[in-house]
């Protein structure tokens, strides 16, 4: 039991019995149409808890709906705002259902029926309003602790401090984490090439394999398909050589606790652990489908499973925060720790040295996430990073169990 095991603060109670560590109001766009009126929506509230999240497409696409909709049930969230144009296939109505059925506070508005821009922003404002009043003064609290939390990771811009250093700490950390009945989630299948009996091998029963299987099956077919690895140029010049070697420094983020089983985006855990989330398209994924294109797309697929905070870890250090739900930004590189201060959440660095063991580094971070659910906020939150990503993807929701061809 670490010194951390019995700290506790005060959460936010929904009526589904998950607890947040945020209370933030959600202003939805449901096609690119609209997106303007509710950025402009939420821009009237500077440093309140409003974010904005949208997805442009005027077709129906599965993950875009799935994602829309875990995201409205985010333990992060107690309002919801959607708002639309009229004519796009994701109806603002009835996400504003699903929101009230969720137990959050939520109303919706038609930018056809409203009158326009400025009549459906000025409408917009006065409902946050009134929103944001009511969370103040109605939210349930409840206490929280360790193992109340669901952690995601990824990586992005690594170099090869990531996999002896930065990636190394989440790693212990989320065994810490394990241990202490919390909740870790670790992405990015495609930095897993060239590793399938180290991933399967880690797994919690017969079932759990088979799905790891095939999702490992999945991903290298599709980057072969793509004909593109998720190894890039700045990874190069940071001294990584090839998605072998990069392979091995994203999964050591994982840790070392047996894997529960793969979620897919928008699935939430069906018990503590450790689990792999596969945001990889499925097969038939022609029409639409990307590997991750971008940071942004990967941390809200950890936060559709019911993430409260994210890693992103990075050797060459990057700017981008979240939507929904804080970023810790980790770095192994103290020279990129110092050159990028305003934005780097913690470093790794004093393991490469030899200043500092693991296990201290990973109790210093665990001692870190807990303020930062106590309320101190991140350095994204601090400068207002609320980015975000939806884009067109093909993924079911269900898990398959078979052979992909490759």
């Amino acid at each position: 039991m670490t010194k951390n095991s019995h700290r506790s603060w005060q959460g936010f109670l929904r009526q589904d019995g998950s607890k947040g560590i945020r209370n933030k109001v959600l202003v939805i766009y449901t096609v690119e149409c609209s997106s303007f009126v509710a950025k402009e929506i939420a821009a009237a509230f500077p440093g309140n808890e409003v974010d904005v999240v949208g997805f442009p497409g005027c077709t129906d696409n599965e993950y875009a709906v799935r994602m829309l909709l875990s995201l409205i049930r985010h333990p992060n969230v107690g309002a919801v705002l959607p708002v639309g144009l009229g004519c796009e296939y994701i109806q603002a109505e009835r996400l504003a259902e699903k929101a009230r059925e969720a137990g959050r506070i939520s109303e919706w508005l038609l930018i056809q029926e409203c009158g326009g821009t400025l009549k459906t922003v000025s409408k917009g404002r006065e409902i946050v309003t009134k929103m944001l009043k009511r969370l103040a003064k109605d939210s349930a609290r409840v206490e929280m602790d360790v193992s109340d939390l669901i952690i995601g990771a990824e990586c992005g811009g690594s170099d090869f401090t990531s996999g002896l250093a930065g990636n190394v700490v989440v790693g212990k950390f989320f065994d810490q984490l394990v241990r202490m009945e919390g909740t870790a989630i670790f992405e990015e299948i495609v930095e897993a090439i060239g590793l399938k009996e180290m991933v399967t091998k880690r797994a919690k029963n017969e079932t759990a394999r088979q799905e790891l299987a095939y999702t490992y099956d999945k991903a290298l077919a599709y980057c072969k398909a793509v004909r593109q690895f998720s190894i890039s140029p700045g990874n190069f010049v940071g001294g990584l050589t090839t998605i072998e070697e990069k392979s091995m420094g994203a999964l050591v983020k994982s840790g070392s606790q047996p894997i529960e089983g793969v979620l897919k985006v928008g699935g939430r855990p069906t018990g503590k652990g450790l689990w792999l989330l596969d945001s990889t398209p499925d097969p038939y994924w022609m029409q639409f489908g990307y590997t991750n294109p971008n940071d942004n797309e990967g941390l809200m697929d950890l936060i559709s499973c019911g993430s409260q905070i994210t890693f992103l870890v990075t050797g060459r250090g990057t700017v981008v925060g979240s939507a929904v739900a804080p970023v810790v930004k980790i770095t192994g590189n103290e020279e990129t720790y110092r050159r990028m201060i305003d934005d780097m959440d913690f470093c790794a660095g004093a393991a490469l040295t030899g200043e500092k063991s693991l296990g201290i580094l990973a109790e210093e971070l665990l001692n870190y996430v807990i303020d930062i659910c106590e309320g101190e906020q991140t350095q994204s939150e601090k400068m207002g990073h609320k980015e975000y990503f939806i884009p067109y993807k093909y993924q079911t929701s269900d898990i398959k169990i078979t052979r992909c061809n490759q």
